[in-house]
């Protein structure tokens, strides 16, 4: 199978779909990180009760860490926000708009990670329930905030809920991606691709994960995530893959699919009983 993953580094048409800077004008906005000239805000979403403290999922935008913007994941945030959630959707650094390299966008969404479990009390979160999420080159950067060590903090969230993401960055027991490295190495990286290959650095820190991918996806192949889930349970870390039938890449931010999977998502979230049973 050819392994497509340089895709990524491509402009998405998904990525496309949303605006930036972001319009979520009934979002609390705040800054969690400056570098240099550069604010990263993200965008707070749901009913805050310092004295409930709620659970929290924080969304990371695809984009193949070139573009995109936090609206990606404006819907999401609605629905975990209604169903009594804090919802939050990240910016971070990208190729281009800050010239970043991947590994830049790694230490943003770690310091995300790290700045809303240091703000949790103010934000009514509980901070032993803080989750990951994104889709591509954002699902990613959430599998790195749950495995990678260092980039700046390690910090870590306590769920994965990953949207076709790109999880096994080179060759690990049991897959080895035809041709990969060839292009997508340490220059575009900033570091190698198996130092960013979250399925490289999985361990007991390792937070239950959720992935939804597409069985049709040639830009992130199936393959690579059941590489992943094989390395999770090698490693006793709790991992449930879904697959969809006839989705390609992207597939989970339009019509039926986009109903589907955050009812996955939900699922998952109440099966953690972070969340109650839909009546």
């Amino acid at each position: 199978m050819r392994f497509l993953i340089i895709c990524l580094l491509l402009v998405l048409p998904s990525a496309l779909a949303f605006d930036y800077p972001p319009r979520l004008d009934d979002a609390k906005r705040e800054t969690y990180r400056t570098v240099g000239d550069t604010k990263l805000d993200l965008w707070i979403f749901g009913e805050t009760d310092p004295a409930a403290p709620k659970p929290a999922i924080v969304f990371f935008f695809g984009g193949g860490w070139n573009t995109g913007s936090p609206a990606q994941f404006e819907s999401h945030c609605r629905h975990f926000a209604k169903r009594g959630m804090i919802a939050i959707t990240a910016d971070y650094r990208v190729r281009s708009r800050q010239q970043a390299k991947a590994a830049d966008c790694v230490r943003d969404a770690k310091a995300a990670i790290a700045w809303v479990r240091e703000n949790a009390a103010r934000l009514g979160i509980d901070p032993q329930r803080i989750a990951a999420a994104g889709g591509s080159a954002g699902g990613h950067l959430a599998a790195c905030t749950g495995t990678l060590e260092g980039f700046g903090s390690d910090e870590r969230p306590n769920a994965l809920i990953l949207f076709n993401p790109a999880c096994t960055l080179a060759p690990i027991e049991g897959w080895k991606p035809e041709g990969f490295g060839t292009r997508l190495g340490k220059e575009r990286l900033g570091a190698t691709p198996e130092q960013l290959s979250p399925a490289h650095h999985i361990g007991p820190h390792t937070p239950p994960t959720l992935i939804l991918h597409g069985r049709e996806d040639t830009t992130v192949p199936y393959a690579s995530v059941e590489a992943f889930q094989r390395a999770m349970k090698r490693a006793n870390r709790p991992c449930e893959l879904i697959g969809y039938e006839d989705a390609g890449h992207g597939f989970f931010n339009r019509g039926k699919a986009l109903d589907e999977t955050t009812a996955a998502a939900d699922k998952f979230l109440v099966g953690l009983g972070w969340l109650k049973p839909k009546s």
